[in-house]
């Protein structure tokens, strides 16, 4: 049996034979993204003292890892269905390990704030990729479990983050939240390399780069005004931020009304249990790292906590 994985899944004329060994890959590679989110809280108090941030500072250095994440998750999970599902998520696990080996290293928050992006970008390559892989690997019977546990992975994740987080803190600085990432998606290259068929859409139109353009500009505009808003004051800042969400969303939607073959299919949102469906997920999210944010800010700044019982 061959090292890589080379035929595409598309060419095969029955099931992938190591498709649950490429979806513990894929697992994996959403587990240390999701987890990324989760673990760093843990060390806001090493990393206030050491690197004197400020509230604000502190909200950026969490979120800077979100907002590109966020921003640029549709058009790059695009990019990746058309050219390859497979070589995407690989260039994104390397560059989630690049911006991991840089926060690991620097010592001023800008640097900390960029590395944090660079995770964010490649994590936004990484999570589509491996949901496209899931379901393009499994045939229809088993795409159901595959899904299932691709999704309970997150959980874990969000759970497992924090424990590891304060593990480390134990006896390491908070270089190393960033340090342990870096063997994990290096295992998750080669593993993806070889057991990961490859894979991409099939009959898939141009891409819309400006839908594309349009999400990104609306949900980073509306990310930013939510982080500064409430730091900063709604001054001009905030407010035109906001304002430029608010357009964005409407341009956006105008767009892909109209567009033969758009990043996001807008009328799926005239479905009610579609879009209850995402209003439920929404707010669960929003409440969970709300309450992680600021439950760990408590548990430390004010109880006195250390890293491990806090995670």
């Amino acid at each position: 049996m061959p090292f890589l994985a080379h035929t595409p899944v598309e060419k095969m004329t029955g099931p992938y034979a190591r498709r649950w060994w490429a979806l513990l890959v894929l697992c994996l590679s959403l587990l240390i993204t999701v987890m990324a989110n989760t673990s760093l809280i843990v060390a806001a108090p090493d990393m206030t003292t050491d690197l004197g941030l400020s509230s604000s500072d502190l909200q950026w250095v969490v979120d800077s890892y979100t907002v590109p994440y966020a921003a640029l998750m549709l058009v790059l999970g695009a990019i990746g269905d058309k050219y390859s599902r497979r070589g995407a998520l690989v260039l994104g696990l390397l560059i989630f390990a690049g911006g991991s080996v840089m926060g690991s290293m620097v010592d001023e928050t800008s640097l900390v704030i960029v590395a944090r992006a660079i995770m964010g970008v490649g994590a936004a390559v990484v999570m589509p990729a491996t949901l496209s892989l899931v379901v393009a690997t499994f045939p229809r019977s088993e795409r159901a479990k595959a899904i299932t546990a691709w999704a309970a992975t997150s959980g874990v994740a969000v759970a497992v983050g924090p424990l590891v987080s304060g593990w480390l803190l134990e006896d390491h600085a908070w270089g190393s939240t960033f340090l342990i990432n870096v063997p994990i998606a290096v295992a998750a290259v080669f593993g993806a390399l070889a057991l990961v068929p490859p894979s991409k859409a099939q009959g898939m139109g141009r891409i819309d780069y400006v839908g594309g353009l349009l999400s990104i500009v609306t949900v980073g505009s509306l990310i930013y005004a939510a982080i500064e808003g409430p730091h900063s004051g709604w001054g001009a800042g905030p407010v035109t931020a906001a304002v430029v969400a608010g357009a964005g969303l409407a341009a956006f939607v105008a767009w892909e009304l109209r567009h033969p073959h758009p990043m996001l299919d807008v009328r799926k949102f005239t479905l009610r249990p579609f879009t209850g469906a995402m209003l439920a997920v929404l707010f669960f999210f929003f409440g969970m790292f709300a309450v992680i944010y600021y439950a760990t800010q408590f548990l430390q700044f004010v109880l006195g906590y250390d890293a491990l019982d806090t995670g």
